[in-house]
């Protein structure tokens, strides 16, 4: 089986945000230590919205530097990897998004925001956490049983944070729509979400691509391009 599969890159890229310019050390990592080649192509917010922009990529990485230019592009992104079983990967403001696609789309919340896009929005899913995150590492306790337990292999992770806005409401009703939330802080906030029945979908409001200094990528990076590799080999042997 090759162990070769291409991955979208969503997001502004940018070299001012340390999550970008720290991937391209994440890929040689990956390729050196696990002989796992992910052919990476970064796909803009803007490209994004383009129709199927990431259907036929073997994963999806939604990374960190929102605002993004387009709002749209990124939740398009994120609905056809959940739509089409895409294995998937969302952090930062990759997390916040998956959020707020899965409660318009999956949920019926077509009114909910996220506030640091419209700040006025009256029914805000993400808002400016009462404690901003911005260059915090801390905590983060993981239910057993989930996705994320098996990718990370302990039942708490101490991981780097560059953000302000979080999820604030409407979380019961994500839930009870299917989306699991498997990773919280402290004080019982969430962190981590992934959609079981899909082959892979993890989002954080954590960057795991920070974590050391590159040479060893995060468990979830590592889990999203085994995931990557599978869904690549699973295409390879469908009938032409």
């Amino acid at each position: 089986m090759s162990n070769t599969a291409t991955l979208a890159l969503v997001g502004d890229r940018s070299p001012h945000v340390a999550s970008h310019t720290r991937v391209p050390l994440l890929l040689d990592a990956l390729a050196a230590r696990d002989r796992l080649v992910l052919d990476a192509y970064w796909i803009s917010s803007q490209d994004a919205e383009a129709e199927g922009a990431v259907r036929g990529f073997d994963a999806v990485w939604v990374l960190p530097g929102s605002p993004y230019r387009s709002e749209a592009g990124v939740l398009a992104a994120v609905r056809t990897a959940r739509e089409e079983g895409i294995p998937f990967l969302g952090t930062c403001g990759g997390f916040q998004h998956t959020l707020l696609e899965y409660a318009r789309n999956v949920c019926g919340l077509t009114g909910v925001a996220h506030a640091e896009n419209d700040p006025d929005a009256a029914d805000p899913l993400i808002e400016p956490l009462a404690c901003s995150l911005l260059g915090h590492e801390a905590a983060v306790t993981i239910d057993p049983g989930s996705l994320a337990a098996s990718v990370i292999g302990s039942a708490r992770t101490v991981e780097r944070y560059f953000c302000a806005y979080g999820p604030s409401r409407h979380l019961e009703t994500l839930r009870a729509h299917g989306l699991r939330f498997s990773g919280h802080d402290q004080d019982g906030q969430v962190r981590m979400a992934e959609l079981p029945g899909h082959p892979f979908f993890l989002a954080s409001l954590f960057q795991p691509e920070l974590a050391g200094d590159g040479s060893d990528p995060h468990p979830m990076i590592r889990a999203l391009a085994r995931a990557a590799v599978a869904h690549a080999a699973a295409r390879a042997a469908l009938p032409v």
